[in-house]
């Protein structure tokens, strides 16, 4: 009979419809849904991991960055644009529109820009300011790779994608911790030398036998001295016994740290070299609040 109608039974181990209220299943074996859901897991978690990123560069610029020239305010931006990051990678989500692929590109990109700023500091400077090994920088540094992961699986979860995100992190992580594991070599003031006047921004301040510029802490105690650890690696300790050049009015004496190497003193100030000063005649560790306290140059009386 060739007009009859052929039909063919499916038997399935469970119904596809178990809830009854349900009468049609419109599209059996659609991926959209599960791959949006997904997609906004992984912008979700990389916001959240913005906004953490965000909120450990404000603590640090609370603490003392904000006073550092040029890096201050540039901190200060980079907290302001993660916040509003997140916020709009958040906001998006809610709309799905194109909109959210859009910010969860931007929030990559700015992760991954904040790491390369964050080695750079730690490798050649940035704009005369050098960044140590310190446990908030580092944990900030992994924060970001993973917020670029996150948001870069937001935008498409191909395997191109995947793979590409893949190789990407690794190598970050990887310059991270080649930054990390070799740090920067601190200037620091050999011992035995004759410390020095020369004029550094119209005053004459006291410097070291290279002609860095001395630093004294603040915190410090009459005697004592308080910077230790990351403290000491920002401002490294001028070291052993100096002698005072023509016109150094002031008394040179030394202390015993901690560890129990022994410290110029200035009238009784512990004295201190400063990292970001790269080259002699620089002074940009002058009224910089950092690692508890405000640093202070050295003015003398020169001449004579």
């Amino acid at each position: 009979m060739p007009n009859t109608p052929v039909s063919s039974t499916v038997l399935l181990p469970m119904s596809l419809n178990r809830d009854a209220r349900l009468r049609v299943i419109k599209v059996v074996g659609s991926t959209r849904g599960a791959s949006l859901s997904r997609r906004s897991l992984y912008a979700i978690a990389g916001a959240v991991l913005l906004i953490a990123s965000a909120s450990i560069h404000l603590d640090l610029y609370l603490t003392g960055y904000r006073t550092i020239p040029t890096i201050g305010w540039l901190f200060l931006l980079q907290v302001i644009a993660a916040y509003l990051l997140a916020a709009g990678i958040l906001v998006t989500q809610v709309l799905l529109t194109f909109a959210s692929r859009l910010a969860a590109a931007g929030g990559a990109a700015f992760s991954l820009g904040t790491l390369a700023g964050y080695l750079l500091s730690l490798k050649v400077g940035l704009f005369g300011f050098t960044e140590v090994r310190t446990t908030a920088g580092i944990v900030a540094a992994i924060v970001d790779v993973a917020a670029f992961a996150a948001l870069t699986l937001a935008i498409d979860q191909g395997r191109r994608v995947v793979g590409a995100t893949a190789v990407v992190s690794v190598v970050a992580l990887g310059l991270m911790g080649a930054a990390v594991a070799t740090p920067k070599a601190a200037p620091v003031a050999a011992g035995g030398q004759v410390l020095k006047a020369r004029v550094i921004g119209g005053q004459d301040l006291l410097t070291d036998a290279k002609g860095l510029t001395l630093y004294t802490f603040a915190p410090d105690g009459p005697g004592k001295s308080v910077c230790y650890g990351a403290c000491a690696a920002y401002w490294p300790p001028v070291t052993g016994n100096e002698g005072a050049g023509p016109g150094i009015a002031g008394k040179i004496g030394t202390i015993k740290r901690s560890d129990g190497t022994t410290q110029a003193t200035y009238d009784g100030h512990p004295l201190y070299t400063y990292i970001g000063d790269k080259n002699a005649g620089m002074a940009a560790g002058n009224n910089i609040n950092l690692n508890g306290g405000l640093w202070k140059d050295v003015p003398v009386a020169a001449g004579g």
